[in-house]
């Protein structure tokens, strides 16, 4: 079976993050969004149908099942997707769901999560990284954990080629997955749920509360709590991170924090794409929402509720504004705009550290973001 995952309309309201990716390929517990309904129903292959800009990266190709990019399984789902005939759609209400190529509709009475906002991946993720746990760890054995370790609770998976020494593991409160070719590093202290990616490393003597995902090829250290970060990503020395989300080639710099609790303990709002104004996330805990590509010097301090568009370069004393446009150089101080060719060779030189091409498509892509959110920089003059 081939999978199309459909953007719907929460590809909007998910910016900055699916600015540069379809909404599937959000992550939100261990895996992406496809990776999780292609793992569960045996897909041949999948594909994504999403905005114009993305679709050389992420071409759409014929599938007989189509899923909304947003959504996420659950047992009650996943039985009546198995069950949908040819030219029928599963809908709930006003929002559909998927469909096999037709239009006859077929009512889902159960419950489901569909992300719409980006706080949802961090408030829905301790979940997730519990299903996604049971999901790869069926049927297989972890490697045993070294005795220099202390650990705690029976929900710990450590792939071949992981390396876990002198640290605390506590599963109790949820699951520790540790990913081929991963490091914790001695002296960490790490509290489920938590999954650490494909080569990618905790520094020493860092603090891991859940629910907290760290994905491929990524450097953590400090002290982070509930956050996501999607893959490739460095934050790297201490300081906190708390109910926020890094996109991919982030850069956060030492000593760098976010606030994730207004001082009157107030609902957090977060900027809106959509409405181009600040909405209310029924959240008391809302930390830093970081697009693609996006940077900050040591010591930058984030306010609570901020949203950091894609390839921004954020410097100097004090909080910068809640919500930085796409393409920003500068801080609480003022911005100018990042020169769109300045910005691309500071992709090509991240990547290339990393082993990976900046090609024509990464270029094309950044090049569209850049035009789609001039509104947004308004008068800006250009950095030097």
């Amino acid at each position: 079976m081939d999978i199309v995952f459909q953007d719907g309309p929460e590809h909007f309201t998910l910016k900055p993050l699916s600015l540069t990716r379809p909404v599937a390929d959000l992550r939100i517990g261990i895996l992406t969004i496809a990776e999780k309904w292609s793992k569960i129903l045996d897909a041949d292959n999948f594909s994504y149908a999403t905005v114009n800009h993305l679709k050389k990266k992420f071409p759409e190709k014929i599938g007989e099942l189509h899923i909304r990019g947003g959504l996420l399984p659950s047992k009650d789902l996943i039985d009546a997707i198995r069950i949908l005939n040819d030219g029928e759609r599963l809908i709930s209400g006003d929002e559909w769901l998927a469909h096999r190529n037709g239009d006859i509709s077929v009512e889902f009475n159960g419950n489901y999560k569909l992300v719409k906002r980006p706080d949802n991946l961090f408030t829905w993720n301790k979940e997730e990284l519990e299903s996604d746990f049971d999901l790869l760890t069926s049927g297989r054995q972890s490697e045993p954990i070294p005795i220099s370790n202390k650990t705690f609770g029976s929900r710990i998976f450590i792939e071949k080629g992981a390396i876990v020494e002198a640290s605390i593991l506590n599963s109790i409160s949820g699951s520790i997955y540790l990913a081929r070719g991963s490091e914790i590093m001695e002296g960490s202290i790490v509290r489920g749920g938590f999954s650490l990616g494909e080569f990618s490393t905790l520094k020493a003597g860092a603090k891991i509360y859940g629910a907290t995902t760290v994905g491929p090829f990524s450097k953590v250290g400090g002290e982070v709590n509930n956050s996501i970060i999607w893959g490739f990503s460095n934050k790297g020395h201490d300081g906190f991170l708390g109910n926020s989300v890094l996109g991919q080639w982030c850069n956060i710099g030492a000593g760098s924090s976010n606030s994730n609790l207004k001082n009157n303990y107030d609902e957090v709002k977060l900027y809106s794409y959509v409405s181009g104004s600040f909405e209310s996330t029924d959240l008391t805990f809302c930390g830093l929402i970081m697009g693609d590509h996006s940077k900050c010097a040591i010591n930058t301090s984030f306010n609570t509720g901020t949203v950091v568009g894609v390839s921004c370069n954020i410097f100097g004393a004090g909080f910068p504004r809640n919500f930085i446009p796409d393409f920003s150089w500068g801080g609480p101080q003022g911005n100018m705009e990042y020169a769109i060719e300045k910005a691309l060779a500071t992709a090509k030189r991240m990547m290339s550290r990393r082993e990976v091409s900046f090609n024509e498509m990464e270029s094309d892509i950044l090049s569209a973001v850049h035009a789609q959110t001039s509104e947004l920089r308004g008068g800006m003059s250009l950095a030097n």
